[in-house]
C-alpha cells in the first residue's frame, strides 16, 4: 500500500481498532481486480479524513474470522463503525463521493 495513512486491519486487532469514532474498513483480496481499482480511492480517503475517521483494509484470505462475522460475501465491501458499532456498508466498486458522503454522514450524526 502507498499511503501510510492506510491502517491495516486483522482478525487480531479489529475490535480493538474499531471501538472507537468513525472507522471505514475495505476488505479486500489479491486477486480481486475491482478491490486493486478502488485501492487509490481509499487511500485518497484516508489523506482527506486523516484525524478525523480512521481507515483501513482487511485482507479477507489472510483474515477469514472477521468478514465472516459480518457475513461479508462479496469483495470488494466497505464497513463504516461509529464507536464500536457497525454504522454503514458499501458493497462493490463505489465512487469516492458516495464513500466521503457515507463517512461525513457519521462524522456529522452526534452520539447517542
Amino acid at each position: 500500500m502507498a499511503s501510510d495513512k492506510v491502517k491495516t486491519f486483522t482478525d487480531s486487532n479489529f475490535d480493538e481498532e474499531v471501538k472507537t469514532g468513525v472507522v471505514l474498513i475495505d476488505f479486500w483480496a489479491e486477486w480481486c481486480g475491482p478491490c486493486r481499482r478502488l485501492t487509490p480511492t481509499v487511500e485518497a480517503l484516508a489523506t482527506e479524513y486523516d484525524g478525523r475517521a480512521t481507515v483501513a483494509k482487511m485482507n479477507v484470505d489472510e483474515n477469514p474470522n472477521i468478514p465472516g462475522r459480518f457475513m461479508i460475501r462479496g469483495i470488494p465491501t466497505m464497513l463504516i463503525f461509529k464507536n464500536g458499532e457497525l454504522a454503514d456498508q458499501i458493497v462493490g466498486l463505489a465512487a469516492k463521493e458516495e464513500i466521503a458522503k457515507k463517512l461525513d454522514q457519521q462524522l456529522l450524526t452526534p452520539q447517542l
